[in-house]
């Protein structure tokens, strides 16, 4: 079975190609409103909040729930509906309280980034939390990047017949145009088109798929027959369970994600960001589930999907239940999700290296001038993308191995510090560092050493890790310090 044969009729084809080309029109219209470091960066804090809550949810979802779970659900049935749940409680906690916070006192210290903030909050002089925090996300996101451009190329050559080389290419400069046209304000406005985009493929999609086969208890008794499991929530094992809610834990620690937060206009507003990102999050993530499940009561048999893969169900039902117009826009919503993720960590990485490196290390207090930083920043997205396109062609599993550990070591990193800095004022500067360090280090060990044993998700232990190692070390200075003011 062919899945992209449809995708060769002329109009599917120039509906998928117009999905993949809008980002650049956008990154084109939005030129004149980027003036500065601050607008390229965070959007000048002058985003409202329609826009901050549909990409923060786009940026954080991508391929992995269009995809991923969608094939989870095929594959264990209604128990899949846990791995949304933790994220969707996570992110609502996050706008109401985490990000309304954090774009408060971000205005008050005047910063631009994640580390900017941890720098100021801490008096930082020594740079000890930027160094520690830039080199984390150098090597985490850098490879998530240039893997999810791998992905994205792999799945261009598919439906285009190109080779993989020129995919990448493509794949890359679509991105690099407008994000040094538009920056942030570029990748937020996309991120919503993308939104509405997969919110069709998650929403339409699967009402259309439950209609044809006769409704939801139709669904549920097809499925029952199947595996009386694929009905039972609770039919995973408890480490499972856990793993599943646990997943929530790493989305305080997303730079990506945390940054939309900080843009906005008004911090009051986030609570009706908080409104509007659940209810698309909540839609979009039984959507996934509701496909997943479609394609094992329509295609029970994982052997008579292409390559055995049940991530492949969204595009076989896709080819099913659409024409050429749908299909074409369904399919180009999946490679520019594939992509929304990759462009809003290339900004991290260009944001972390101008502003939190060469800015505030390398030339500190040296004055320089907006348009100076502005033609930097550019210069560094399309310098970071082109190092992101390099690694990609040469990705091996190294890459992949580091992608596995993405989502889990920043949100062990950056989660437990955002929220005691924020929540706790005798967290200290050296309390962020152990924590971020420790963090990390745990993901690994854990995912390399423990996961197959315990079957806990390894960001699990390496939160809680981060979490009590900021605490221990912070007290320790804590006491020192006042153990100095004594002698």
């Amino acid at each position: 079975m062919d899945v992209y044969e449809q995708l060769r009729n002329p109009i599917a084809l120039s509906i998928f190609v117009l999905t993949l080309l809008f980002p650049v029109i956008v990154g084109f219209l939005t030129l004149h409103r980027t003036k500065n470091q601050s607008d390229f960066f965070i959007g000048g804090r002058n985003m409202n909040k329609l826009v901050v809550a549909l990409s923060a949810v786009s940026s954080g979802r991508s391929s992995w729930l269009v995809l991923g779970v969608s094939g989870m659900a095929y594959k264990l049935g209604v128990s899949a509906i846990w791995a949304v749940t933790g994220y969707i409680l996570a992110e609502l906690f996050q706008f109401i309280y985490i990000g309304r916070k954090l774009r408060t006192q971000t205005e008050s210290y005047q910063s631009i980034t994640l580390l900017d903030y941890f720098e100021s909050r801490f008096q930082d002089h020594h740079h000890l939390i930027r160094i520690t925090g830039a080199l984390i996300i150098g090597i985490f996101i850098t490879a998530y990047v240039a893997a999810q451009l791998k992905a994205g190329a792999d799945s261009l050559c598919t439906a285009t017949g190109l080779p993989v080389i020129a995919t990448l290419v493509i794949a890359c400069l679509m991105i690099l145009i407008y994000m040094a046209l538009g920056g942030f304000i570029a990748v937020a406005y996309n991120d919503v088109v993308r939104a509405i985009i997969m919110l069709f493929g998650l929403v339409i999609f699967p009402a259309v798929g439950l209609i044809r086969l006769g409704g939801l208890s139709s669904l549920l008794n097809i499925l029952r027959a199947l595996d009386p499991s694929n009905i039972n929530p609770l039919s995973i094992g408890f480490g499972a369970l856990i793993g599943f809610l646990g997943i929530g834990l790493g989305s305080p620690g997303q730079p990506h994600i945390i940054v939309r937060y900080m843009a906005i206009d008004n911090a009051d507003q986030l609570r009706k960001s908080a409104v509007i990102g659940t209810f698309w999050n909540v839609l979009m993530g039984w959507g996934a589930v509701m496909i997943g499940l479609l394609g094992r009561a329509i295609i029970p048999k994982i052997q008579n999907l292409p390559d055995q893969n049940p991530e492949m169900v969204y595009l076989v039902l896709s080819d099913r239940y659409f024409g050429p117009v749908l299909y074409g826009l369904l399919v180009g919503g999946i490679f520019a999700a594939i992509l929304s993720t990759a462009d809003s960590q290339l900004l991290v990485v260009a944001s972390t290296f101008v502003r939190d490196i060469y800015e505030k290390i390398l030339r500190r207090g040296i004055i320089l001038s907006e348009s100076n930083k502005l033609a930097l920043s550019r210069w560094i997205v399309i310098g970071s993308g082109l190092i992101a396109l390099i690694l990609a062609c040469l990705a091996k599993d190294i890459i992949f191995w580091l992608v596995l550990f993405a989502w889990g070591g920043l949100g062990a990193a950056f989660g437990p510090a955002l929220i005691l800095s924020l929540y706790w004022e005798k967290t200290t500067k050296e309390g962020i560092a152990s924590g971020m360090i420790a963090g990390s280090l745990i993901t690994i060990f854990w995912k390399l050493f423990l996961k197959t044993s315990t079957g806990i998700y390894e960001l699990i232990p390496a939160f809680f890790g981060a979490f009590g190692m900021i605490i221990m070390v912070s007290c320790i200075q804590n006491k020192i310090r006042r153990d100095e003011l004594q002698s």
